[in-house]
């Protein structure tokens, strides 16, 4: 049996940007990215610290260093420019590697520069 469990996780993202007019998506920092072991077009739901909200969308890469944080399309329409989110991806992992597996998790802090990144 497999279980769907946290992959990677990036706390404290703060909304830099909006586009409702892009196709769709959330442009990440590639520092962050890497950080997170993220890569460009995966899956990843998005929780709205500041007003609740939840979405799903997809990575695409920012330019690295930048701090941007920009969410996309109609997605755009659940936050607002400095919003606080938490950015998270998972996988499907063999029950018997599960004690073995170790989610990367990135703290971020500021301008969205990474505080921290830890294995759990």
């Amino acid at each position: 049996m497999k279980r769907i469990i946290l992959k990677s996780k990036v706390h404290g993202a703060i909304v830099t940007d909006i586009n409702i007019n892009y196709e769709g998506s959330l442009t990440l920092d590639e520092k962050i990215m890497e950080s997170a072991n993220l890569i460009p077009f995966e899956q990843v739901h998005v929780y709205n610290i500041t007003n609740g909200e939840r979405f799903t969308t997809y990575i695409i890469k920012g330019e690295k260093d930048s701090g941007i944080v920009c969410v996309n399309g109609a997605a755009a329409r659940k936050v607002s420019v400095g919003d606080k989110l938490i950015i998270a991806s998972y996988a499907l992992i063999d029950e018997d590697k599960i004690s073995s597996f170790q989610p990367k998790i990135v703290i971020i802090e500021g301008k969205n520069k990474i505080k921290e990144v830890k294995e759990k």
